[in-house]
């Protein structure tokens, strides 16, 4: 017996009967040879973490655009946050932790720079509409490695694309939902995480005072970072843990104050006046990038090369806009557009 084998033989003896076992994964897009020390949730999770992509989410904007204090979060940031929710969650209700793991690390490979600003304005130019969890699967599957991909397996990649939900329904009916449990775990510590450290992060930025915060939210969640984490994470377990089957579900005064917080976050943080005019500068930059390395035939030359095989040239210079840091497409578009000084001696 491999050690793979040994670790195959653990999950489908020690795991819920409603957890996805590696051993029993709908595979890859391209065959491949088991290995003979991970599973195959294992190998997705090593080969999103080792990925280019990855790295560059430690560039991205979160909330605030191109943070210069250390504390504030990046997309990075907030990608290992959502993953170590994902692991306590999954891990207390018996599922299959290491997809958790892989499908949080995953979710956001495909975000813009300047976070949702720049996936709006990517959405409004080009013709097919742009969304970044449908970018993020396009990463995985075809724009990492050269052109190879990472050839995850079906079930990370379910998860990867069925992670969104913006202000919609955080436990919708089924058909909207990915098809693991593990996934639908990803989902919910997605909000968990993002709604309790971007106020952390609108306090530390002067955007809010804990005063102005709800006061359902501090006497239902807590009136702390630590703390609103915490009762969150334990009301997803133990109230899951009542479902049979299992099923992810929150108590209904602890959910409808999770609801709240989002909606202070909406109304007081990410679409007031400071916010706002920023991202509205950081749109323009990406559009003006977008259509001169459309038409600039030089440019693009320069800056991306060639298209890959039967890939259009918008298609082309959205991945290639898709996957810059802040302050790459700031850089970029200083050096295209900003006057330079004509050096006389």
């Amino acid at each position: 017996m491999t050690i793979r084998e040994r670790l195959e033989e653990e999950e489908r003896r020690t795991l819920s009967p409603s957890a996805a076992l590696s051993s029993e994964s709908r595979g890859r897009l391209v065959p491949e040879e088991p290995c003979e020390i991970r599973t195959a949730f294992q190998r997705d999770r090593d080969r999103i973490i080792h990925a280019k992509s990855f790295r560059r989410l430690k560039h991205k904007t979160q909330v605030f655009l191109s943070p210069t204090g250390d504390h504030y979060r990046t997309r990075l940031t907030h990608t290992l946050e959502v993953s170590q929710i994902a692991r306590t969650v999954a891990r207390a209700l018996q599922l299959n932790e290491v997809l958790a793991e892989a499908i949080a690390l995953g979710h956001d490979l495909g975000h813009t720079p300047f976070g949702h600003s720049g996936e709006a304005v990517l959405n409004e130019i080009f013709p097919n509409g742009f969304s970044h969890h449908a970018q993020s699967l396009r990463v995985v599957d075809v724009l990492e490695r050269d052109g190879r991909g990472l050839n995850l397996t079906a079930e990370v990649r379910d998860g990867i694309l069925m992670h969104s939900k913006g202000k919609d329904e955080i436990f919708p009916d089924s058909s909207a939902l990915p098809e693991t449990l593990e996934a639908r775990v990803v989902r919910v510590s997605d909000i968990i995480a993002y709604v309790n450290h971007d106020l952390d992060d609108a306090v530390r930025g002067g955007l809010i005072v804990s005063k102005d915060i709800p006061e359902v939210c501090l006497e239902l969640l807590g009136d702390s970072h630590a703390r609103r984490i915490d009762t969150m994470v334990k009301d997803v377990i133990f109230t899951s843990l009542e479902e049979s089957p299992l099923e992810l579900r929150m108590r209904d005064d602890t959910y409808a104050a999770l609801v709240t917080l989002r909606d202070f976050l909406y109304d007081r943080v990410y679409e007031i006046r400071e916010v706002h005019d920023d991202f509205v500068r950081a749109k323009k930059v990406i559009s003006e990038l977008y259509y001169r390395l459309l038409e600039d035939e030089k440019l693009f030359g320069e800056q991306i090369g060639e298209s890959m095989p039967n890939t259009s040239r918008e298609q082309t210079v959205l991945d290639f806009i898709a996957g810059m840091t802040d302050r790459y497409a700031l850089h970029l578009h200083d050096k295209i557009f900003m006057p330079k000084p004509w050096m006389v001696y």
